[in-house]
């Protein structure tokens, strides 16, 4: 099983010591995103959990669980969201700087080939145009190159509940930030992909990205894994299925493209029922929900020996 923390929320940036309770518990409760009342446990023991992928836009308060996380014996990588927008857009994250020393500290505790550059989303406004982009992108590829196994990047989508205002990219515009961004990361080596986009980049060199990655699953583990697409996810991601511990309207990190709160006072008075304790993210199960256990297994593929 490969376990998401988290799409929905910033696990390691705002519920660290939650995360880690789950995890020496053994097991942790998760609410149906349309079904409150439904819960999911999901083992987390470290004989079913066969890597930890995490997404965070600023791991820095995780960062001193990391020795017992590996005593445990779990296996991870890390996927950085590191922008350049500031408090315009990511409203409550530390400044830059502060998030560029945090990546490498991060690169330097567990090496970068467990971490991945997320430039994530690629805003394309009167502000931020496709210019801006590239010469962003050149300004942090040369900090952070030698720390990353590799960058993935991503042009903002519009959701149901979008509240941004930012409109989707044109095609011409992608284009323009593709070639920039595909020139820059070949003068330093990084390996750069695209995530879930209509159009076909490869003429730039840049391969549609798998954000939970067999590949790499495999090389963090060190042995094949059974690869399925997750039926969860957009048509157009490659991720492989994992199993998320997350939970939607808890991210008080504040961006304002974020898909998965409707607006940061709810998720600032929902935060205000998170117990570190519990085993639900937010708030205590009442005695009335319904408790289903969710499929473990290990997704490992046994090799067979010649000696």
């Amino acid at each position: 099983m490969i376990l998401s923390a988290s799409r929905r929320t910033d696990l390691p940036a705002l519920y660290g010591e939650w995360f880690m309770n789950r995890l020496r518990a053994g097991f942790a409760l998760v609410p149906g995103p349309r079904s409150p009342h439904t819960l999911r446990k999901v083992s987390l023991s470290p004989d079913v959990v066969d890597c930890i992928v995490f997404w965070s836009k600023n791991p820095q308060p995780f960062l001193h669980f990391l020795p017992e996380l590996a005593k445990m014996g779990h296996l991870f990588y890390f996927q950085f969201t590191l922008n350049p927008y500031g408090r315009a857009v990511e409203r409550c994250l530390p400044p830059l700087e502060e998030r560029l020393d945090t990546f490498h500290r991060l690169s330097a505790q567990i090496g970068p080939e467990r971490l991945v550059w997320r430039y994530d989303p690629v805003i394309i406004a009167e502000r931020y145009p496709p210019s801006w982009h590239v010469e962003q992108f050149a300004r942090l590829c040369a900090a952070l190159h030698s720390d990353a196994c590799r960058c993935i990047f991503s042009f903002f989508d519009r959701y149901a509940k979008d509240q941004s205002g930012f409109p989707e990219a044109d095609e011409a515009s992608m284009r323009t930030v593709a070639q920039g961004f595909s020139r820059i990361a070949a003068q330093y080596g990084l390996p750069l992909f695209a995530c879930s986009e209509p159009v076909d980049l490869s003429g730039y060199g840049i391969q549609p990205a798998a954000c939970i990655d067999a590949v790499l699953v495999e090389q963090v583990i060190g042995c094949p894994v059974k690869n399925r697409k997750d039926p969860n996810q957009r048509p157009l991601c490659g991720c492989m299925e994992s199993v998320e511990v997350g939970s939607y309207d808890s991210c008080t990190n504040g961006c304002v493209y974020c898909y998965a709160n409707q607006g940061l006072e709810r998720a600032r008075r929902r935060c205000l029922t998170h117990d570190p304790h519990s085993p639900l993210l937010l708030g205590w199960p009442d005695g009335t929900e319904k408790i289903t256990e969710a499929p473990a297994r290990s997704l490992r593929v046994a090799q067979a020996s010649l000696f």
